[in-house]
């Protein structure tokens, strides 16, 4: 009698547990369909958003935001006349930050990359997440401000995990929760994401803000242009070379 107890509480709890996980994954496909479907998704070679960044009261910076498929991303914005820029070649992250006195390349710290490292997945982590690496559960189902939603914990490939509040109607992502050590430090960052446009039969969010869990500064994006397939040479992914030290002065030649 015990052994068949025992047998059948194993049996309930895997097959609630395929039941989930099947749900899942329904509910990503559901996402993937409205965001244009698979094959839409897949021939995008190239995305390049142009954007304005709002950081604090009057203050703003151009954005640029060039993805390649391949995990290729190049992130350009621009304050006080200055422009840095982050890129992710599918091997190294590297930046240039001249307003903090750094105008040569260097690469990044590895906690410091994964920002610039998800931006360069052009499809997103949902998106043929097994063959990423990624792992998907469904934590069931929320309210974000009154809005019906799913909610899926995505565990990605270097560990880290994300929340994903997944529309229950449009079943678009309008939000997502990432737990992030940082120079050491957990952080919780949260990001809303919203005000869908279509391009070229592609669903994209073209506003977002992020920021620090519980913190009242957030950062907004504003998307003002998305274009897809233009050219980009694989070339604007890779870390330049430093410039040259300038050469020594030469000594005054005495006259005779």
């Amino acid at each position: 009698m015990i052994r068949k107890l025992c047998f059948a509480i194993v049996a309930v709890t895997v097959l609630a547990t395929a039941m989930w996980a099947e749900t899942a994954d329904e509910i990503i496909a559901k996402n993937i369909q409205a965001r244009g479907g698979a094959d839409k998704l897949a021939s995008v070679q190239t995305v390049k958003a142009t954007a304005t960044m709002a950081m604090g009261p009057g203050m703003e910076a151009p954005v640029v935001l060039i993805q390649k498929r391949g995990s290729m991303a190049r992130l350009e914005f621009t304050i006080q006349g200055l422009t840095a820029v982050q890129a992710y070649d599918g091997k190294s992250a590297w930046e240039v930050m001249p307003f903090m006195g750094k105008k040569d390349p260097e690469l990044m710290a590895a906690d410091e990359a994964k920002d610039i490292e998800e931006m360069a997945d052009i499809g997103g982590p949902l998106f043929e997440y097994k063959s990423k690496g990624h792992q998907v559960e469904l934590l069931g189902k929320d309210k974000v401000e009154g809005t019906d939603v799913y909610k899926l914990k995505l565990t990605l490939k270097n560990g880290d995990v994300e929340t994903v509040y997944i529309d229950a109607d449009s079943y678009l992502e309008i939000k997502k929760e990432t737990k992030r050590t940082v120079r050491g430090t957990e952080q919780d960052i949260e990001e809303s994401v919203g005000d869908y446009k279509e391009v070229g039969g592609i669903i994209f969010p073209f506003a977002m803000e992020s920021g620090i869990k519980g913190s009242q500064q957030k950062e907004k994006l504003t998307i003002t242009k998305i274009e897809l397939n233009l050219p980009a040479e694989d070339s604007i992914f890779k870390m330049p070379a430093a410039a040259p030290a300038p050469a020594p002065a030469k000594p005054d030649t005495p006259k005779s």
